[in-house]
């Protein structure tokens, strides 16, 4: 069967004001408990993570909570990784305007995360630094769960129905995914493997120069802005019967599949359940990577654990009707498979053009005339201001009248990710 055949059996998404007006007649607004545990076993010391459960949309209103859980695996050093952890959640938030109703919020939310995972990358690449990172960012805001990610690291939930494993991230590994690589060498890097005496090649594919296994990261600076930090970003409900969240660096997905990690630790509390996961990997593996794993549990008000998910066969056929079709890679099963009524999907979008990411409302303030740039945040006068989907002059693709608005730091960067030369401006100084 056909991609677009497959596509059109898909279930379509649910716009996110349909989910909360339903929570609101059913009267099922009573948020979640969050519970989560930690484990971690350490080779090279380049992972980290954060974990925030008192974050607030309107600060000194508790009713405006939300959690953060993100794991940062970081490469040829630990600056890079350090350094996002310590200033992404700041640009994310930056990102979403002030004083929207939560609905609203949610909606700001993916662009938000664009914005923020390219200014913290703009950010430290200034730095001067050369060291790189995967990111896993996950927001937890009552039932809805919004994922970023760039890199390898992932994160999947399982549910407590069904019994069924949802991918809800995307690997960004060059060896596996055909789409990236084929992004990366038109934007003018070189994908192939590493080369050894008598021309033999070996490991996996790497992008050159720099030998990056990765097709997006944050940092990196050496290796090419064909590397991107724009992540994929998924957003997905979950109805009040909860569910679990397994967020983990490669160290635990090269020695475990998805359905591993989540049989490996169902009906324990969170705090042993992220042990076990990383107990199981050792076992199987070894520890040949860093490994870091983050287990949260997204649990009814009205109970103090969540409920042991169902033994039972799911049927092939309501599996494909009903859900995702799986995708199996060489080292690891990938099930993305979402049950109806348990998961429903609100966004998914995994373009590497930022212009395609950030949308076009991006008006001029009424007031006083100035344009914000849509990544860095930046006021900057009209004179000042170009637009992403500006091209050359008098270029069929050049629409400077249409958002989102960049400064000229920050277009230069989105030049540079999609592999273009320097064109002439579009706008007079």
């Amino acid at each position: 069967m056909s991609q677009a055949e497959v596509s059109r059996m898909k279930p379509p998404l649910v716009p996110l004001a349909t989910l909360i007006g339903r929570e609101l007649r059913n009267e099922k607004v009573e948020k979640p408990f969050v519970k989560f545990g930690q484990a971690a076993l350490a080779k090279k010391g380049e992972d980290y993570f954060l974990v925030k459960s008192d974050c607030q949309r309107i600060p000194g209103n508790p009713a405006t909570s939300f959690s953060v859980f993100a794991i940062f695996d970081g490469h040829n050093g630990i600056s890079a990784a350090i350094f996002v952890k310590e200033n992404l959640l700041g640009n994310i938030l930056n990102a979403i305007p002030q004083r929207i109703s939560r609905e609203e919020w949610l909606q700001a939310l993916p662009r938000a995360l664009v914005a923020g995972f390219v200014k913290t990358d703009i950010e430290f690449q200034q730095r001067g630094e050369t060291s790189g990172t995967t990111v896993t960012f996950v927001v937890i805001d009552g039932w809805t769960v919004t994922v970023a990610s760039v890199g390898d690291s992932r994160c999947i939930l399982d549910d407590t129905q069904g019994g069924v494993v949802s991918l809800l991230t995307v690997d960004h590994r060059l060896e596996e995914n055909v789409e990236e690589r084929e992004r990366v060498t038109a934007s003018g890097g070189e994908v192939g493997r590493l080369n050894v005496f008598g021309g033999n090649e070996v490991g996996p594919l790497r992008c050159w120069p720099g030998g990056l296994c990765l097709s997006r990261s944050i940092g990196d600076t050496d290796v090419g802005e064909f590397i991107v930090p724009i992540p994929h970003v998924k957003q997905v409900k979950l109805s009040n019967a909860g569910g679990r969240l397994i967020i983990a660096s490669d160290g635990i997905w090269d020695a475990l599949s998805s359905d591993m990690a989540a049989k490996s630790c169902r009906g324990l509390p969170a705090d042993l359940a992220a042990k076990l996961v990383v107990k199981e990997a050792l076992r199987s593996r070894g520890l040949k990577d860093d490994t870091t794993c983050l287990v949260v549990d997204i649990i009814p008000s009205d109970q103090p654990v969540l409920p042991p998910t169902p033994r039972k066969k799911q049927n092939a056929l309501s599996s494909f009707l009903f859900g995702k079709i799986s995708q199996n890679s060489t080292n690891k099963t990938t099930n993305k498979l979402s049950a109806v009524g348990v998961v429903e999907e609100l966004f998914e979008e995994g373009s590497a053009m930022l212009a395609e990411r950030l949308g076009k409302d991006f008006p001029m303030s009424a007031n006083s005339g100035i344009f914000k740039c849509a990544v860095c945040q930046i006021d900057q006068p009209p004179a000042e201001g170009i637009t992403a989907n500006s091209g050359p002059f008098f270029s069929p693709a050049s629409k400077p009248w249409e958002g989102p608005f960049l400064c000229n730091k920050c277009r230069k960067k989105k030049d540079a990710m999609e592999g273009k030369r320097p064109s002439r401006p579009t706008v007079a100084t």
